[in-house]
């Protein structure tokens, strides 16, 4: 079943169920991969609905970070319940120690040596980590990583 069929059906499920943060939650992803076809003008693939769906998901990271500093506990865990409701349609995040080894491989495919060959790295990485790591995080091992190697 296409991770869009699920969010089709488990809306559906969720509104029998009456969860309204589950419903409201899986119709407004539902709606940005809709409006994402619509701006393409053809059907999105399964890759491109998880894109989407990760790019809710860092929206959702991002606003719980902004209502933490902000002392809104109330807010934060509106946001971490939908966070985890999204985290059901996304592949198995990387771990840290998962990234470092793929970037080392890249780094040395690359024969990168420096923080001037960020930019190489990251651009020949991210395909191999999108949607599975947070680009955040991916940055920070690659600039780690690129920082310990020219020292």
């Amino acid at each position: 079943m296409s991770v869009r069929d699920r969010l089709d059906n488990d809306v559906n499920a969720a509104m029998k169920a009456r969860d309204t943060v589950k419903v409201s939650t899986l119709r407004l992803a539902r709606s940005e991969v809709r409006n994402t076809e619509i701006d393409k003008g053809s059907p999105l693939t399964e890759e491109e609905v998880i894109q989407v769906l990760s790019k809710e998901a860092k929206r959702r990271r991002e606003s719980i970070d902004q209502f933490a500093a902000a002392d809104r506990a109330d807010l934060v865990a509106k946001e971490s319940a939908e966070l985890e409701i999204l985290s059901a349609y996304l592949p198995e995040q990387l771990d840290e120690a998962a990234i470092t080894g793929i970037a080392q491989e890249v780094i040395l495919e690359l024969h990168a040596a420096s923080k001037a060959d960020k930019g190489k790295v990251m651009s020949a990485l991210m395909p191999k980590v999108r949607g599975k790591a947070d680009g955040k995080l991916v940055g920070q091992v690659v600039d780690r990583l690129l920082s310990g190697s020219s020292a």
